[in-house]
């Protein structure tokens, strides 16, 4: 039998199979009406479609688990039209198309170690690491005397992604940026 949690037991980021579709609990609340049984108010993010949904249980409804399995893999190189990955311990090497990556490579230099996250053998997610260095390739210099507080200006790093960096960063400094956030941090 598949593993399962009660709707009262749920927590933020819990994976569930729900509805024939791959689900991520992304916000829940416990809800105690006046009047009525109590019952469990249920944002859901359905991982392939990205869509959200909400949907109430009874707190003792049994929600399916799913079982995610994450695992390391080395990013090799894009063709173009694939992105190549190999796994460090057998050396298998796998293919995504740019459908399946979206934007999680956009800040991931070849050799980079990643992590992909599937289901049933399915990989449905690719995370890059959180922090990455990279290097500026093309930005404006910052104009002298232009000291208004917290300026940004765009910039290209070597991967080809575009971010807003502080005035003073000029072409070829190595930045520090949040993947998750496409912020800049810091100078490194």
């Amino acid at each position: 039998m598949a593993d399962v949690v009660e709707a009262g037991k749920i927590s933020n980021g819990l994976t569930i199979q729900f509805e024939g579709n791959l689900c991520e609990i992304i916000e829940f609340q416990h809800v105690k009406p006046g009047k009525g049984s109590p019952f469990v108010r249920v944002k859901l993010k359905n991982i392939t479609s990205g869509g959200v949904i909400e949907r109430t249980f009874r707190p003792t409804e049994k929600l399916e688990k799913a079982i995610i399995e994450r695992k390391d893999m080395q990013y090799l190189y894009n063709d173009g039209d694939l992105y190549y990955y190999m796994d460090p311990e057998s050396y298998e090497q796998i293919s995504l198309s740019k459908e399946d990556v979206g934007d999680a490579m956009k800040f991931v230099k070849d050799n980079e170690t990643v992590s992909m996250k599937s289901h049933d053998g399915k990989i449905f997610a690719v995370e890059p690491p959180l922090f990455v260095e990279l290097e500026v390739t093309n930005t404006e210099p910052g104009v002298k005397g232009n000291t208004a507080t917290n300026a940004t200006k765009p910039a290209t790093l070597e991967t080809g992604a575009e971010v807003s960096v502080p005035l003073f960063v000029n072409n070829g400094d190595k930045i520090k940026i949040d993947t998750r956030t496409g912020e800049y941090l810091s100078r490194v």
